[in-house]
């Protein structure tokens, strides 16, 4: 692999625009293609981000040469078509989260990587932040004991459109898939990257068929709890608890993002780490890759694929206890 990872980014949203601005703040990574449904998207794209190789078609993407690695930034129903692609144009892959619309679609694309041999991990950007690291270290110091109880909310209010992407069933809209996975993952590191034995979940639905805001309660075989809050027309705290038996884990303002983590032991002594990091913070998830594929391994520990198949498979549970199923599935 090259000093310099090359990157082409399937997508020119909000995301794919973000990530595009962090990439330059990596001195080992470039962008140098850009693949989207139109020629007139792409070029608008690639002039704003001074990217020289312009697609239509995703396809056309994975075949370009020039593209070591690939991020998927389209809607959620495009996950696993850009994905494959790029799976069959031998292009390791960064799939922005949620990973695909269910663990059917997860269960293809890890298949077909696996089949190939390229990389392939989700892009959970959080997982990759400065002190989501110092957390995972925390928990497997023993710090706070064995973990017993996870406690996180992930609410914000999005758009009141009715025509948005995020309130339409055909688009896997909802808060779950763009706002809930965020706290189910948060779970799933905590709790070491397991199915849930048991899953319980209630939602209110809106005028669209979508979940507005859900409530979902997780057991573990093992007897931990997770309790996590989501939606799309409120706007919590969206802080984070995680309880041992020895003490307490607690991240704030809000927890996805720059956030200090304090460390509170039974006695009530504390310990707070603030972690800063310049950007959107987007960059990191990059740098994995990198790292990765300069090992030449085909996954990453911090978000390996058989945890992001357990999450989707939670999240399947959970839209069929609120009842939610999208068109198609």
């Amino acid at each position: 692999m090259a000093d310099r990872i090359r990157w082409g980014i399937a997508g020119t949203g909000g995301i794919a625009s973000a990530f595009a601005a962090d990439l330059a703040l990596l001195p080992d990574a470039e962008i140098v293609a850009v693949g989207s449904r139109s020629q007139e998207s792409a070029d608008a794209f690639a002039d704003r981000f001074g990217i020289p190789r312009r697609h239509v078609g995703y396809a056309a993407l994975a075949a370009d040469p020039e593209v070591d690695a690939i991020y998927v930034a389209v809607p959620h129903t495009g996950h696993a078509e850009a994905t494959l692609a790029a799976i069959e144009g031998g292009k390791a892959v960064l799939c922005e989260k949620p990973f695909a619309v269910n663990a059917r679609e997860t269960e293809q694309m890890i298949a077909a990587a696996r089949a190939k041999g390229t990389f392939l991990m989700e892009a959970m950007w959080v997982r990759f932040l400065p002190h989501f690291a110092l957390v995972r270290e925390l928990i497997a110091q023993g710090r706070i004991g064995a973990v017993r109880s996870v406690i996180a909310d992930r609410c914000d209010i999005l758009s009141t459109d009715p025509t948005h992407r995020i309130r339409a069933a055909e688009l896997a809209g909802g808060a779950l898939l763009d706002l809930g996975i965020y706290p189910v993952s948060l779970v799933s590191m905590a709790t070491g990257g397991r199915l849930p034995a048991r899953v319980e979940a209630v939602a209110a639905m809106t005028d669209t068929a979508v979940d507005a805001h859900a409530s979902m309660v997780f057991q573990y075989p093992d007897g931990a709890q997770a309790v996590v809050t989501t939606a799309l027309d409120l706007r919590s705290a969206n802080t984070a608890t995680i309880v041992g038996t020895e003490g307490r884990i607690v991240i704030t303002q809000p927890w996805a993002r720059t956030s200090p983590v304090e460390v509170i032991a039974l006695d009530g002594t504390s310990h707070t780490t603030h972690l800063p990091h310049e950007g959107h913070g987007l960059r990191h998830q990059a740098a994995e890759v990198g790292a990765r594929l300069r090992a030449g391994e085909l996954e990453s520990p911090v978000m390996p694929l058989d945890e992001t198949l357990a999450i989707m498979r939670t999240l399947d549970l959970v839209r069929e206890r609120i009842g939610l199923r999208y068109p198609g599935e």
